[in-house]
């Protein structure tokens, strides 16, 4: 019964991190993320351009410009600016975290990652693994052409 209660929280945290991805400016791919400490949202990311920069995640090719952030990191340096702390928290991001972001979350001290879409590259959840970090991938069923 709890595991059941546990998975219909992770599926709605998850829609709201898919939900926050639409914030977004990124043309290629739009992330989400969302960091959960005792049912509480303590910080949100999606991912950008640093503070100040403008909106724009690519370049005339196409190709996402090397200083644009991670929506995992944006969360993670939000909490880090705030009173609460990421120890013990889950995080939900709509896509699985690259190696950079996985070393980001294993030092935030965060010990689940629930994602939905896995990335192409999984040396990150190698590493989250290794580090004894729970993965959930939860992939939530598309509906009307969107997830």
């Amino acid at each position: 019964m709890e595991n059941q209660k546990q998975q219909k929280l992770d599926k709605r945290y998850l829609r709201m991190a898919h939900i926050w991805a639409e914030n977004s400016y990124c043309e290629r791919r739009k992330v989400g993320a969302i960091i959960v400490k005792d049912k509480m949202i303590i910080s949100d990311g999606y991912n950008g351009t640093p503070s100040g920069f403008e909106n724009v995640c690519e370049d005339e090719n196409n190709t996402t410009k090397p200083y644009v952030l991670h929506a995992e990191a944006n969360a993670i340096t939000k909490v880090a600016k705030s009173n609460n702390s990421s120890e013990g928290a889950t995080l939900y991001v709509t896509t699985s975290p690259c190696m950079e972001c996985s070393k980001l979350i294993i030092q935030a001290g965060i010990k689940r990652v629930v994602f939905d879409e896995k990335y192409r590259i999984v040396d990150g959840l190698k590493i989250l693994e290794r580090a004894g970090v729970e993965l959930i991938n939860l992939e939530l069923k598309k509906t009307n052409g969107t997830k």
